[in-house]
Formats: C-alpha cells, sequence, structure tokens
C-alpha cells in the first residue's frame, strides 16, 4: 500500500471550508495544480480531475461517502479492484471554531504497484492543495467576520 497525506489548521469553520471543498468547479481558481474538475459533487457521481502533475492520464473517481461538515472520500482505479485509489478528504471541527483538514490518498490491491509506478509524489501537491483550501477560507471568513 502506498499512501500520501497532507494536513492544515485552518481559521474557518467546517461550512466554510466545505464549501471550497464541494466546489470542485473553482478549485482551479485557488489550486494551481488542478487545470480543472468534470463532473458535480454528489453521492454515487463520477467527477474526472485534470491535474498539472499529470496532464496526460485524468483522474476519474466516484463519490463514496459525503457527510457535509466532515467528510468526501472518493473512489477510483482499475477494474475489478485490482488497484483501487481512495482519497478522503476529512475536515476535524476545533473548540476554537477553526478547522483541521486532512487529506489523504491510500493506494491498494494486487496491482497497486501500476498505479504507484505512474504516480508522481502526491504529497506536495496535497500541502499545495491544504494551503489553497486554507488562504481561500480565511480570507472568506476574514471578509465576512
Amino acid at each position: 500500500m502506498r499512501s500520501y497525506e497532507a494536513t492544515v489548521r485552518i481559521d474557518a469553520s467546517p461550512e466554510e471550508v466545505w464549501r471550497d471543498l464541494v466546489d470542485v468547479g473553482s478549485w482551479r481558481d485557488w489550486d494551481s495544480g488542478v487545470d480543472r474538475v468534470e463532473g458535480r459533487v454528489a453521492l454515487g457521481e463520477r467527477l474526472t480531475l485534470y491535474a498539472t502533475m499529470i496532464r496526460s492520464r485524468p483522474f476519474v473517481v466516484t463519490v463514496t461517502e459525503l457527510r457535509p461538515r466532515e467528510a468526501m472520500r472518493w473512489r477510483g482505479g482499475l477494474p475489478l479492484g485490482l488497484a483501487v485509489i481512495e482519497r478522503t478528504y476529512q475536515l476535524d471541527a476545533q473548540d476554537d471554531g477553526g478547522t483541521v483538514l486532512t487529506v489523504r490518498e491510500d493506494q491498494t490491491g494486487a496491482l497497486a504497484w501500476v498505479t504507484e509506478r505512474s504516480t508522481p509524489d502526491l504529497n506536495p501537491s496535497f500541502r499545495q492543495f491544504c494551503a489553497g483550501v486554507k488562504a481561500r477560507a480565511e480570507g472568506r471568513s476574514r471578509a465576512s467576520g
């Protein structure tokens, strides 16, 4: 199994952070690692992500978990579960009104080595994504506060 993960503390409510996470159409406006995302965030829906680091291979996933203001999970990979990619966006509400966001991807399955060999280190991209969510949510929070 191969995993990637990034975590960030955001001075904004889980509701504000959630708004940015599910608005995948605007990700490219604040995350320079994303060219575009096609589809809509809803349980069972398919999304296609076009990342700047792997432009030749879009990432197609299905939304498998959706708990507003708490968690979102996507699943993709090879047919028959031979290689499974699960990406989780976890929001943890803090006592002071802030949020801790964790983005994690796990690659498992009998042929996971195929995705491992063709996937660059995603940790820098996940850190960039977390920094973008933080800047966007905190900027909006300050503007309305």
